[in-house]
């Protein structure tokens, strides 16, 4: 057996409300670079369900810039630590690892050799440092700041010039290298500084600021030349970033007022205007934006929700928006023709996947406003459930939530779909109800013991209930009707911890069962026999379990961050794929008998290729 990753869907970067984001592009202009909780993301443009992940960092990532020679990336995190790593070999290797400042980088910038860093941010001794970029040794220092500095730019051509921007509302410019101060200008911006670009000749500077004023910069001496300004078409919003287009004549910057607009150096006004949303909403925010090298006219903004705008210059309508997830993915569904996959987050986002594209959209109507616990599919419907105590269903055909919103009697804690009584099955901290045709059907009171998760069987009518003392409860239900007993046919004691998740096999009594310390045992539930204790590979709980359609493999992912695929056949025959999804696996099925799917904390779906005998 083998187990080996196919690709990537990539988490959507981090914002934060009243934060710029900063994307960064290649030199060719085939690839962005972003941060997403702990992980870097360099995402194809032309195809973004192509993705590189990089997993260095052990506090949530800030910033990534790639380095003008294509080969580097410089990542910085909320620790203060700065990364610089091989972008183009496979491995992601580090260079090198430098404790940069005492709190969050904001911000990073290379110089137009690829041989120096400047990277700013939170510090308390200091908001930033110069250093060479394999050895971290100081080339310089970054002062004439009173606050925290937000943005830094270096200038691309001789002789280099630096600036950085900040909270104190001044603009400061170093001459270098080394990089030492030379003026502070702080009577232009009347509010935080949240953008800094310089041209690619490097003969001018763009500001921008939480003020909406923009100015421009001579980009040798560092003097003020004019505020750019268009009292009709201008900004009417905070303004947190901007990027040149590389005729140097034109750029463009991204707003609070959710838009995002081109300007014209000579003219100093708008050429172009592109708005999001017509609700008012902060989700379409725009908080970043990046102006690729190519030829085809497109720039990508990013609005505050994590979506990806791609805007061609010559057309008014956004080109494509690239959806996803921002945060840890809970859940996992995906639907029987096994072309569309479902994930839920920690928020409450809810977004359906199309397996050929890769690609995601989100549901027009108002999803989960809590995580979402768990999906259960049927044939053109998806269950799903959320700690907002809940029960909503989704229509396949129109990739929609439909129908009421229906409360449950305490907390889920898991759902099943009977496909042979076209009931869902949800336990809650309360009790175990039978929904069908959008109501509860029947019920039963739990009293001595707190649920973790369910599974039911067709084949078998059995339905298992883990729970949090370590025991497995079984109700035996009646062929005739949904209802359940009120008290469980036969208890499964094995386990030493607390059960956290279960499955049956698709055509017999077959339950694998999970539990907190990593272990997974296979029992015979309708004999209550435990068929193989052999399973202890992962060494954290266990989220998820899914069986193969024909009942002969098992896979599962764990907090460990590892998936294994465990041969139900052979006890002894496994496969791993170690460290598959950095912070913990959530949710793990099969796509068909070759492909599985997995979710985790690091807010990326992932598709993996697997090999049984």
């Amino acid at each position: 057996m083998s187990i080996k990753r196919q690709s990537i869907w990539a988490s959507n970067p981090t914002t934060a409300r009243g934060q710029p984001t900063h994307l960064s592009s290649n030199p060719t202009g085939t690839k962005i670079a972003y941060a997403s909780n702990k992980s870097i993301f360099l995402r194809d443009i032309d195809t973004p369900s192509d993705s590189i992940q990089y997993t260095g960092h052990t506090a949530n990532a800030t910033v990534a810039r790639f380095a003008p020679s294509g080969y580097y990336v410089a990542s910085g995190d909320a620790s203060g630590m700065v990364r610089v790593w091989d972008c183009v070999g496979e491995e992601l290797i580090t260079k090198g690892e430098f404790p940069v400042i005492s709190g969050r980088i904001n911000d990073i910038a290379w110089d137009s050799e690829s041989k120096r860093i400047i990277a700013v941010g939170e510090g308390r001794e200091r908001y930033g440092h110069c250093m060479t970029w394999d050895t971290g040794n100081s080339i310089g220092e970054i002062s004439g700041h009173s606050n925290i500095v937000n943005t830094v730019a270096i200038k691309p051509t001789r002789p280099y010039r630096a600036a950085t921007g900040g909270d104190d509302n001044s603009i400061v410019f170093y001459h270098g290298p080394p990089f030492k101060f030379n003026t502070a200008h702080r009577a232009q911006h009347t509010n935080f500084v949240q953008g800094l670009s310089f041209s690619p000749d490097g003969t001018h500077l763009v500001s921008v600021g939480s003020d909406r004023k923009i100015f421009l910069w001579d980009g040798k001496t560092g003097d003020p030349v004019s505020e750019i300004k268009d009292s009709e078409k201008g900004h009417t919003g905070s303004i947190f970033g901007v990027s040149w287009n590389a005729d140097a004549k034109r750029f463009v910057t991204a707003s609070a007022d959710r838009t995002v607009k081109i300007w014209d150096l000579e003219a100093q006004k708008v050429l172009k205007s592109w708005s999001f949303g017509d609700t008012g909403s902060v989700l379409d925010q725009q908080t970043g934006v990046v102006w690729p090298k190519r030829s085809d006219g497109i720039l990508i903004s990013i609005s505050n929700s994590g979506n990806l705008n791609y805007l061609d210059e010559r057309t008014d309508k956004q080109v494509k928006v690239v959806a996803g997830h921002q945060k840890n993915i809970t859940s996992l569904g995906v639907e029987p023709n096994g072309k569309t996959i479902w994930t839920g987050s920690y928020e409450g986002r809810v977004c359906f996947w199309d397996l050929e594209s890769g690609t995601a959209e989100v549901p027009e109507s108002q999803t989960h406003t809590n995580q979402v616990i768990n999906f259960a599919a049927s044939e053109g419907r998806i269950y799903s459930i959320g700690m907002d105590d809940t029960l909503r269903t989704i229509d396949t055909g129109v990739k929609d939530f439909t129908g009421s919103i229906i409360g449950t009697d305490g907390q889920p804690r898991g759902i099943a779909y009977a496909a042979d009584k076209s009931v869902a099955f949800v336990v809650t901290l309360a009790e175990v109800a039978a929904y069908k045709d959008g109501k509860k059907a029947t019920s039963t009171p739990i009293k001595d013991y707190t649920p973790t998760s369910i599974s039911y069987s067709s084949s078998t009518n059995l339905l298992a209930i883990g729970a949090d003392n370590n025991n497995v409860y079984v109700y035996q239900l009646s062929q005739s009707n949904e209802s359940i007993p009120a008290s469980p046919s036969s208890i499964l004691k094995y386990s030493r911890s607390s059960i956290s998740a279960l499955a049956f096999a698709p055509n017999s009594a077959l339950l694998a069962v999970g539990d907190s310390s990593g272990k997974i045992i296979l029992f015979d539930a309708s004999t209550g026999n435990v068929e193989s204790d052999q399973w202890t590979f992962h060494n954290g709980r266990v989220k998820s379990i899914a069986w193969n359609k024909a009942g002969t493999h098992i896979v599962s992912g764990s907090l460990d961050t590892n998936i294994i695929v465990y041969s139900a056949q052979n006890y002894s025959r496994n496969t791993q794929a170690l460290g598959a999804h950095k912070e913990g696996c959530n949710g793990v099925e099969w796509i068909d008998d070759s492909r599985v799917v997995s979710v985790g904390a690091d807010g990326c779906v992932k598709l993996w290729a697997v090999v049984t005998p």
